[in-house]
């Protein structure tokens, strides 16, 4: 049998019952990092044979895991903290074993974006996870866009180093908006700061970050169905200054200024 395992977040003690057995019984644990793989199993007494499956050599990995599969051994696949696959190496595995008709299951648990949403106190109803945004500016702005008019909360994933790039883009192609920042998620010094878009977060960076970011407003419905220059015209119609109703429109279609600037040149 394959099975994808959760781990811990943070905390051990968030492990389950269910995978701490099923990492007992493997054969062979396929991980993310080996290193840090064999600080979670020493620490709950698991010696077994490690074996790296990264973003670098997933594919090659996957062979070998539908190899040790045809050979009948239990195969574990864990990223180096909560559920693999989710923005954390597995997919490619998936594929390949979906392809070749091979079963895995999954022993499910811990997972950041999900505990994230719960402590920003955003609407959780329903909600969109986007994961890590791209490195290159042009890149990061082009995938925000196509968020920009999506209702639901969105979820995203922010290395330290990224979080006031990855604000500062939001703020600038979604408009302004509420956000949280959560890091740190079942430790110690564990974190939750709401912030606006705008304002962006302050402090110093440590850990990595969920932000979550509200959706879209509903926005007037008639208005958001005209083309951008033509919602820009009817508040031009009414009386308003060029730059005052190219704002009107962007919060009616929950996107900021700078978006709908272009079609204002064209009045």
């Amino acid at each position: 049998m394959i099975t994808f395992v959760a781990t811990p977040i943070g905390n051990l003690k968030d492990i389950t019952l269910r995978a701490l057995e099923v990492l007992k019984g493997a054969d062979v644990i396929y991980c993310e990092d080996t290193r840090h793989t064999l600080r979670l199993l020493n620490a709950f007494e698991i010696k077994k044979p490690l074996v790296a499956c990264h973003k670098f050599n997933e594919k090659e990995a996957a062979l070998r895991i539908v190899s040790d599969y045809a050979e009948g051994k239990e195969i574990a696949i864990v990223s180096d903290a909560g559920m693999p696959v989710i923005s954390d190496p597995g997919n490619a595995v998936c594929q390949i074993l979906k392809e070749k008709g091979i079963p895995y299951t999954i022993a499910p648990g811990a997972n950041a974006a999900l505990s994230a949403l719960i402590l920003s106190g955003l609407p959780a109803d329903r909600f969109t996870f986007v994961g890590f945004l791209p490195d290159k500016a042009g890149e990061k702005r082009k995938l925000l866009e196509g968020y920009a008019s999506v209702k639901t909360t969105l979820l995203f994933h922010s290395a330290p180093q990224d979080v006031d790039k990855d604000i500062a883009a939001m703020a600038e192609t979604l408009g302004n908006r509420r956000a949280c920042a959560v890091r740190e998620i079942t430790k110690i010094h564990e974190e939750s700061v709401s912030f606006s878009l705008e304002e962006g977060l302050p402090g110093e960076k440590r850990g990595e970050y969920v932000l979550v970011v509200e959706g879209a407003s509903e926005g007037k419905n008639e208005l958001c169905s005209l083309s951008e220059t033509e919602h820009i015209r009817h508040y031009m119609s009414l009386g308003y200054e060029k730059k005052e109703a190219l704002k009107l429109a962007a919060k009616d279609r929950g996107v900021s200024k700078s978006t709908l600037y272009p079609f204002a040149l064209e009045l």
